[in-house]
């Protein structure tokens, strides 16, 4: 029997080669005709002040499949007012909250596009279950693991946005989304957008140590992650030794010029273990053309994509050279009268998916909304093996 999941599988489309301008082939992801496909609104995340309607956000949500449904994990916050504050990594003023402390919803689908709250499962870091972290808890990723799911997100241990080496990699745990454990927080350093995977009996975990990607191979394994405080020697050791598991560094293009993340949970092709990442950068008038844009894009958040050896995933065999997917939508973009945004140029994948050779791809959206984007995914290594090589 076709479940409602499979339907959406088989219409979504495949991504597509273009040839730019200049010359430049790149691979372009294709967005969901109905994105975005969850709203703030939708979820009751409003409020008024003095008088007027407020809408709050829902986005960067994890993704997997449970029970033939899929689960998403989007971190959600309302009540909020817009500010500014100086990045010093900048050396300019940027947009930000105040206000802010984000939480988990788990959310539930049949068909992979309709989604409500999962018995209204909530994951909360303003200081409710624990003291560990206060300021919030963000950006979840699920990665199933020997019939669990591990959930590893970035927990605030001071203010968003005006807290220099604030995030924390914080690790929970569960069976059925509705009991969810939490094992702690790797206390040792600074880092966001942590995910690990697993080769046989190996336990690998992707880090973000400003501003580059870097993957360690875990000596304490999977307990490493379970009991982060019993292995503060091992973190420390990462900490120290992060220059020799370097694996991406930033600023090698014009997009990831700023700084690039780990995204989604790894895929596994024959070819080699694909790998999602985001960069922030600036974005070509050549590139920006092919999504419908007049011009380029001084500063925004990219998807990006590897492809790492399946024996050795230190070994990158591709690696794009431009952007697969960027914002072109005015949900993604600035916003206009029907979408509003809080982060102006942002694609953020957290959750992906690989059903029936199509790779469904959940984003964070202006960090406001959730969208979907998709391709045929023996069409994307295809493009990374014949125009991305490195080894």
């Amino acid at each position: 029997m076709t479940i409602p999941l499979d339907r959406l599988v088989k219409k979504l489309d495949e991504g597509e080669i273009k040839r730019t301008a200049s010359g430049r082939t790149l691979f372009k992801l294709s967005s969901y005709e109905g994105n975005p496909i969850v709203k703030p609104q939708e979820l009751g995340l409003t409020w008024y002040e003095r008088g007027k309607l407020q809408v709050g956000a829902v986005f960067n949500g994890g993704a997997t499949i449970f029970q033939g449904k899929v689960i998403l994990t989007p971190r959600c916050h309302w009540n909020y007012c817009k500010s500014k504050f100086f990045d010093p990594k900048l050396g300019k003023e940027k947009p930000c909250l105040e206000n802010y402390v984000s939480e988990i919803w788990s959310l539930v689908s049949h068909d992979g596009i309709k989604f409500q709250r999962f018995r209204d499962v909530v994951i909360r870091g303003d200081g409710t279950d624990h003291r560990d972290f206060t300021y919030g808890i963000e950006d979840i990723r699920i990665v199933p693991h020997d019939r669990k799911y591990l959930l590893v997100g970035c927990g605030k241990v001071g203010p968003p946005f005006k807290a220099s080496g604030g995030d924390r990699i914080a690790i929970y745990s569960t069976e059925n989304f509705m009991d969810i454990t939490y094992h702690g927080m790797v206390s040792i350093f600074d880092s966001r957008n942590a995910i690990p995977f697993f080769i046989d009996d190996e336990t690998w975990l992707f880090l973000r140590f400003h501003p580059n990607i870097h993957l360690t191979l875990l000596e304490g394994g999977l307990n490493q992650l379970l009991n982060p405080f019993k292995h503060e020697e091992r973190w420390i050791a990462i900490h120290q030794r992060k220059e020799e598991n370097l694996l991406l560094r930033a600023g090698e293009y014009p997009h990831e010029k700023e700084k690039i993340g780990p995204s989604t949970p790894l895929v596994k092709t024959p070819n080699g273990w694909l790998f999602l990442y985001h960069g922030v950068g600036e974005m070509s008038a050549d590139v920006c053309r092919e999504y419908g844009l007049e011009r380029g894009i001084d500063r925004g958040y990219s998807v990006c994509a590897a492809l790492l050896d399946l024996d050795d995933p230190r070994q990158v065999l591709c690696r794009t050279k431009d952007p697969i997917f960027i914002p072109s939508k005015p949900y993604e973009l600035g916003g206009d009268e029907e979408y509003q945004v809080d982060t102006p140029a942002v694609v953020f994948p957290v959750g992906a998916i690989a059903r029936n050779k199509k790779l469904l791809i959940y984003c964070g959206a202006g960090d406001k909304h959730v969208t979907l984007i998709s391709c045929d995914l023996g069409k994307l290594v295809d493009y990374l093996l014949e125009n991305c090589r490195l080894l």
